[in-house]
């Protein structure tokens, strides 16, 4: 008999909806990231790469056809893009011998510290 009690004050009480009414004017717009791949074939390309750098863009940069033309060119032009990055805060890093990655200031290269 106590089982019925409970089902009938079950049957007589309405489900209560609830609702959260979401502000979306105030709600953060997700912008996204660009990765974008480029070859260093000369050092005049490097204002290019900087360019595109400060745009917001996260840069992949082939660096073997300039490698194999000219090492003294490469070395200049790896020089001048790392002094890019440290002057807007962003992050460069090689990868392998064929790449550089150059981040704007909102992006971090991971890099992981020694194994023990």
């Amino acid at each position: 008999m106590a089982l019925g009690l409970f089902k009938k004050d079950a049957e007589n009480e309405k489900p209560e909806e609830n609702f959260i009414e979401l502000d979306q004017s105030n709600s953060e717009i997700k912008q996204r990231v660009n990765v974008r791949i480029e070859d260093l074939e000369d050092y005049r390309d490097v204002e290019t790469v900087q360019r595109i750098v400060r745009e917001g863009n996260i840069v992949l940069l082939k660096i073997k056809s300039l490698r194999e033309k000219n090492i003294g060119e490469l070395k200049r032009a790896v020089q001048k893009l790392r002094k890019g990055s440290i002057a807007m805060n962003g992050d460069i890093v090689g990868v392998d011998d064929n790449f550089l990655i150059l981040c704007p200031q909102f992006a971090r290269v991971f890099r992981e510290g020694p194994k023990e």
